[in-house]
């Protein structure tokens, strides 16, 4: 029993090993042990930062009768949705199909073969509000099994048929990708269009007051900002509003309560639409996009107070990001948990909240601190909190800066004795490749101040990444101790990771992270596209083939992490930039064309793709520099980054395997070659000349 789930990666599944319940992980072996006995499948899914996965395993998994039922009745299979998208997302979309809402954790019954036939997601010890106890739940899904197998089998059949149906509109929107052709042959000037639609449509959704769409529960829309800081980097004549609405949504999460005021980092979404009350569990993923979106914004905004405030949430996003979430050997760590255990009892957020008493003990009772703040204990009190959330009231100025700096250094302290969130320590590939690609932009955006701790952690992930995960052949997902797992990168990993290595060879100019990174692209061609057909999965488990219809996953659309399909899009056109694989810019398209109709429909759910068709309609502009002398290719190189937006493609320093490079003159002191699809303007060797193309790119 607890032996199958003490060793895995997942701490989440580590948590479950002293259950009553005989848990297996997800697997072969799980499903023909249910073929073997007869008995329906009972398959748990959540993440190990997740508060009411908690509450429902102290309630019902660590109940001997449910597990008696439990164990005498089904085979029960314990899921990560963090080590194993693929399983959550089939069995999210039977969830939704069958109750009209989703969330962890989830509850899903399923045959032997892996089909569901019942569905849900927390049920409590006892009827609660018109929701069954978990108990009843298993009464009636076992009753039903064994009375009425017929009826089962008809339902698991039309759930099935339900879920192919939607993967099958997921391939429409991809269209047919054999040979990189574009599913429609658009007319001219469809992106142009498009895009700024998109824009319109996402201004119409903007919370007017508090920033973000739409209302409470307000999570980052972090895919969606990547666009709208490219697209304000545009010609556009939507370009302003873009750059105003990106403005507003990341100041108001970096004022709130989302953003950890006193050590850095973002909690995973905000209960209010105001961004005050987060929900406190940290999310690498969120961290990861957070962080390089912030160092973008600090160097298209103008207004000074502003960009410092966007330049010390870069920092101190990076800062956490070392200080909790780094591992031994260099990669970074999944989550870090919403509860804190306090005296035996599990606590949202009480390491981070404090009450008015405490902050004036730690302060002092006339601290100017104090005044910065926008406290409220009666709104920490009103979602169960034992204090209040820290919130800046207006975006600090610089005087206002170095008496916050002070005062949470303070806190910091504080805070440092209470007992700390756990931490889950498996490694995800895509998520690290996410990571890497913030840190290095982070510390090309904070170069002005010494920071080189920043470069040197994103070249350790790298050196992870490519030492651990990455075999040559295959890309492992999940690593624990430094060693990988199993299961193998979906393609948001593998497009993930290259991500990353792309934007670490841009910052350094060390080839090895460019030749890196093509690797995986190139795999990524071979692995995860078949005769026109893309997947998401190399290697999709029969079970979830069988769960969806029979028809392998392929969706385009974005979630909190951008959706594979766009990432692979992305690193395809970087590549394209790098090398001129007409073929990798062709694919490119075609796997962004869905944003002509999904665009202006749905923008956020195709934020990721938005940003590179975005790219694609402005080449994207490379720029190749070169030259003997370090200072004068380090003045070229900064002007290029500060006017150049999120799209530029960088490359610099050895020539080896870089074709953007090859030929270029290398004898002057420095020379910048702003290019498109490989075909460059006049080399100039003057940050003042180098601003002047970048901003007038077609002149």
């Amino acid at each position: 029993m607890a032996e199958r789930l003490e060793n895995q990666a997942s701490a989440y599944l580590r948590q479950h090993a002293g259950n009553p319940v005989d848990w297996w992980p997800f697997g072969d072996e799980a499903f023909a042990e249910a073929r073997r006995r007869d008995v329906p499948v009972f398959i748990s899914i959540g993440y190990a930062a997740c508060h009411w996965c908690h509450v429902m395993a102290h309630e019902s998994f660590e109940d001997p009768e449910i597990a008696r039922v439990l164990n005498g009745n089904f085979v029960s299979i314990k899921v990560d949705r963090e080590e194993r998208p693929d399983v959550d997302a089939a069995y999210m979309a039977a969830t939704q199909a069958l109750t009209g809402q989703g969330g962890w954790p989830m509850s899903v019954f399923t045959l032997p073969d892996g089909r569901t036939y019942y569905a849900g997601t927390y049920f409590p010890p006892q009827p609660l509000q018109g929701t069954p106890s978990f108990g009843q739940v298993l009464d009636a899904v076992l009753t039903a099994w064994t009375g009425r197998r017929e009826d089962v089998e008809a339902s698991a059949a039309q759930i099935a048929a339900h879920l192919a149906a939607g993967q099958l509109a997921n391939r429409h929107l991809l269209g047919d990708l054999d040979g990189g052709v574009v599913p429609e042959t658009p007319d001219e000037g469809w992106a142009a269009e498009a895009l700024s639609a998109a824009v319109g449509v996402l201004s119409q959704n903007e919370d007017p007051d508090f920033g973000g769409f739409g209302g409470a529960p307000k999570f980052p829309p972090s895919p969606v900002l990547r666009f709208l800081l490219a697209h304000g980097h545009s010609g556009a004549d939507t370009r302003p509003a873009a750059a105003r609405l990106a403005a507003r949504t990341l100041g108001a999460m970096a004022l709130g309560g989302l953003y950890d005021q006193v050590e850095g980092g973002f909690a995973r979404y905000a209960v209010d639409r105001r961004w005050q009350v987060p929900h406190f569990e940290k999310m690498l993923y969120d961290n990861a996009q957070l962080l390089r979106l912030y160092a973008h914004y600090s160097r298209a905004e103008t207004d000074p107070d502003h960009r410092r405030l966007a330049l010390r949430v870069t920092r101190e996003t990076a800062q956490w990001l070392t200080n909790r979430m780094l591992l031994p050997g260099g990669a970074f760590a999944s989550s870090l948990d919403a509860d804190t255990e306090v005296n035996g009892r599990r606590v949202e957020g009480a390491t981070y909240v404090f009450t008015r008493a405490e902050l004036e003990a730690t302060l002092g009772p006339g601290s100017p601190a104090l005044e910065l703040l926008d406290t409220d204990e009666d709104d920490g009190a009103s979602h169960g909190l034992p204090g209040s959330t820290l919130r800046l009231a207006a975006v600090p100025d610089a005087d206002q800066s170095a008496v916050w700096e002070e005062a949470r250094t303070a806190l910091a302290r504080v805070r440092e004795q209470r007992p700390q969130p756990d931490r889950d320590e498996k490694v995800v590939a895509g998520w690290n490749g996410l990571v890497i690609a913030g840190l290095a932009d982070a510390a090309t955006a904070l170069a002005g101040t010494p920071e080189p701790w920043i470069l040197r952690a994103a070249e350790a992930a790298g050196e992870y990444l490519l030492g651990v995960h990455w075999k040559g052949q295959i890309l492992y997902r999940v690593s624990h101790h430094g060693a990988a797992q199993g299961i193998e990168g979906l393609l948001e990993d593998y497009a993930g990771a290259a991500e990353g290595l792309f934007a670490l060879y841009a910052a350094t100019g060390d080839p090895r992270w460019y030749e890196g990174a093509e690797s995986l692209v190139t795999k990524a061609c071979s692995r995860f596209l078949t005769g026109g057909t893309l997947s998401d999965t190399a290697a999709e488990p029969a079970e979830i083939r069988q769960a969806q219809g029979g028809v392998a996953a392929a969706n385009p659309l974005d979630d909190a992490v951008p959706s594979g399909a766009a990432l692979f899009a992305g690193v395809l056109l970087t590549s394209s930039a790098y090398s001129g694989a007409v073929h990798h810019r062709a694919l490119a398209e075609a796997l962004t064309a869905h944003v002509r109709r999904a665009g202006p429909a749905a923008p956020q759910a195709v934020g990721w793709a938005l940003s590179v068709q975005q790219a694609l309609t402005g080449g994207p502009l490379e720029l190749a520099v070169t030259g003997s002398d370090p200072a004068a290719v380090a003045r070229l190189l900064a002007a290029g980054r500060s006017a150049g937006g999120p799209s530029l493609v960088i490359a610099h320093g050895p020539a080896d395997g870089v074709p953007l490079l090859a030929g270029r003159d290398t004898q002057a002191p420095a020379l910048a070659y702003v290019c498109r699809a490989m075909v460059c303007r006049r080399p100039v060797s003057t940050a003042a000349e180098l601003l002047g193309q970048l901003q007038n790119p077609a002149g």
